[in-house]
């Protein structure tokens, strides 16, 4: 059975761009606010094609191991403007085909997202989590505690990296 982590309170939410913690008042101010949810796969493809492969078609985007996931959104006044997907083996968790909506990004919602799985990952046994990093984005993971494994290689037109994080 998954068990879903206990939901932020107000003093351990903290914003990305300065590591400082969010009051009660930022959080239930509307511009601010995001809940998670875990989603069908399905209903990640639009947001991972739009900003993660914007040159190929919905249909592309769905993945054979999907079904063996499990996929969360963010949302932000009801509009879908984050997704992850998760996928357990042992008490190791890989998440892959993050995205955060551009018009929204810079605002910390990946962070808490990022903050989500990782709880998510260690009310469920694990111990390490990890993802294939593009190397743009290298500078996100290493300020939420990811490591770099060396392990670097080239997929679809991206360049990346293996990082991983002890939980």
């Amino acid at each position: 059975m998954v068990k879903l982590p206990v939901a932020y309170n107000f003093e351990t939410i903290k914003c990305s761009s300065n590591n400082s913690k969010m009051n009660k008042s930022e959080i239930e101010n509307p511009k601010s606010e995001i809940q998670i949810e875990q989603i069908r796969p399905e209903l990640t493809w639009r947001l991972r094609q739009r900003i993660l492969y914007p040159a190929q078609k919905m249909q592309e985007m769905a993945m054979d191991e999907d079904n063996n996931g499990i996929h969360f959104a963010a949302f932000k006044d009801n509009v879908m403007v984050g997704v992850v997907s998760l996928f357990q083996k042992s008490d190791d968790f890989q998440f892959r085909k993050f995205a955060i909506d551009e018009s929204v990004q810079g605002m910390g919602i990946g962070r808490q997202m990022l903050d989500y799985i990782t709880d998510f990952a260690v009310v469920n046994g694990g111990k390490r989590i990890w993802c294939n990093a593009r190397v743009t984005a290298i500078g996100f993971y290493l300020k939420a505690g990811f490591k770099h494994t060396g392990q670097l290689f080239s997929k679809s037109g991206f360049e990346y990296e293996i990082l991983e994080k002890g939980i």
